[in-house]
């Protein structure tokens, strides 16, 4: 089994915190004027998306590699609809357009990559989540 770990922290002087993993960071909060937030970074549904979308790109890098078909661009619009009290995402939808380098239809990519994509995948099985004090 494989784990990976992010750490978060409270941004000094802000009510913002910095998420990071390794050398790279991002910046989480709220919109401006909701509870504290001044806009700085994205909210969690937006962090969500992102996090399906930017798994589902390197899906799509992964597979092309392997089979051999390189990709040129790449565009992924992903809707995240939130919904009840508490707020929960209740769907997730990703339109994907990319181009391949030979010409060839990308579609036998996309498909492969949708098979594989961790975060697609475990939303779909519903992750378990626990939270530790």
């Amino acid at each position: 089994m494989v784990a990976v770990s992010v750490e978060l922290r409270n941004v000094e002087g802000t009510e913002a915190a910095m998420g990071w993993a390794g050398g790279h960071t991002i910046v989480i909060d709220r919109p401006e004027g909701k509870a504290g937030g001044a806009g700085l970074g994205f909210n969690g549904a937006q962090l969500l998306g992102l996090a399906l979308g930017g798994c589902f790109c390197n899906d799509l890098r992964y597979v092309s590699h392997e089979i051999g078909v390189p990709l040129g661009r790449i565009a992924i619009t992903v809707t995240v609809e939130l919904g009840g009290t508490p707020l929960v995402a209740t769907a997730a939808s990703m339109r994907v357009e990319c181009d391949t380098l030979d010409g060839s239809d990308p579609r036998h990519v996309i498909e492969k990559a949708q098979a594989v994509c961790t975060v697609a995948n475990s939303l779909r099985a519903g992750l378990a989540v626990s939270i530790h004090c």
